[in-house]
């Protein structure tokens, strides 16, 4: 059975920067964790960040990839620079998928960790930018398939055709 990358927030675990959760009622996700599927993952915490913590967001809206190139930061609402606890987040979510050959991911849109298509623009003003977050793109670098909460239809799909690639 193929595994599914998720992240916490969205299974109802309160690891958001608030101190909440995004839940995610999705039949999809619901059959999922009823089939022991889903493996979640909160890079923000696990790269030692704390709950509640101050908003991040990236520099310029510039994007995970040019996070991970040295060529961007994330920084807090107070501006202390947290890009490397965001890469190390990142590795560890992409380390713990390797470590279940998991091919698919379902993130949170518009964080600046798991956005996957849209993520803020950097002045905390609520403005938000296409591009995806630092371990968005790390996981995508990587080969692994990378959806948001509003593309779990499709994640399933793409499930079933692995599934079906290797009976």
């Amino acid at each position: 059975m193929e595994l599914v990358l998720v992240s916490a927030c969205l299974i109802g675990e309160a690891v958001r920067y608030d101190g909440g959760d995004k839940l995610c009622q999705h039949n999809v996700l619901k059959k999922w964790i009823k089939q022991k599927r889903v493996v979640t993952v909160c890079p923000e915490v696990a790269g030692g960040l704390s709950v509640p913590r101050l908003a991040s967001e990236i520099v310029n809206g510039a994007g995970g990839l040019k996070v991970l190139a040295g060529l961007s930061r994330v920084i807090d609402s107070s501006a202390k620079d947290v890009t490397q606890e965001f890469i190390d987040g990142a590795k560890i979510a992409l380390d713990l998928a390797k470590s279940k050959n998991i091919r698919v991911a379902v993130l949170k849109e518009n964080s600046p960790s798991c956005g996957t298509n849209f993520i803020y623009d950097g002045t905390f003003t609520a403005i938000k930018v296409e591009n995806s977050g630092v371990t968005s793109a790390l996981l995508q670098q990587s080969g692994i398939h990378v959806f948001n909460e509003n593309q779990l239809d499709e994640a399933d799909s793409l499930l079933k055709q692995f599934e079906k690639l290797y009976k």
